[in-house]
């Protein structure tokens, strides 16, 4: 028999490597809006969204000054960002845009919404909104049918 995972199995946080601590913590603090709850020294940093231990942890142990991962290695493609509704997602993309950080895609993929973009050490991020599992496509044989369609990204702006 094979193994399954518990339903209420979730991925907890996500720790990246990174060339400058100082940059990737004024990235994730000022466009992106999480709060340092814990640093050691100048090699690390954890991150939450309100009270949380930390979503997000950036360290320079083993990157410290390195490049960009090339586009054709394998690694983590993005972390992504779950906002509660769609006017918190708006919100969320509208400091993106006022912060300069460039739009790298937007899709709506029938589940979900979805911004993408890069932070300045080249991991990529996915801002997203869920809509309610009941509105989620679906197959005629009852199976989830995810689209990539385009998102209306101006539209989404407009609720911020």
């Amino acid at each position: 028999m094979t193994y399954r995972a518990d339903p209420g199995t979730r991925i907890g946080h996500v720790h990246l490597k990174v060339a400058d601590l100082e940059r990737a913590i004024a990235f994730y603090e000022h466009v992106i809006g999480l709060t340092v709850t814990q640093r050691y020294g100048d090699q690390a940093a954890f991150l939450a969204a309100g009270a949380y231990h930390h979503h997000l942890g950036l360290n320079t142990w083993h990157s410290r000054g390195g490049p960009w991962p090339a586009a054709n290695a394998t690694g983590l493609y993005h972390s992504a960002f779950l906002y509660p509704d769609r006017a918190a997602l708006a919100r969320a993309v509208k400091q993106v845009v006022e912060a300069g950080v460039p739009i790298e895609g937007a899709a709506d993929h029938g589940v979900s919404e979805a911004v993408y973009l890069s932070d300045p050490d080249g991991n990529g991020i996915e801002l997203y909104r869920d809509r309610p599992p009941e509105d989620w496509p679906k197959n005629a044989d009852g199976r989830l049918k995810m689209v990539n369609s385009p998102l209306d990204v101006e539209g989404l702006l407009a609720l911020a």
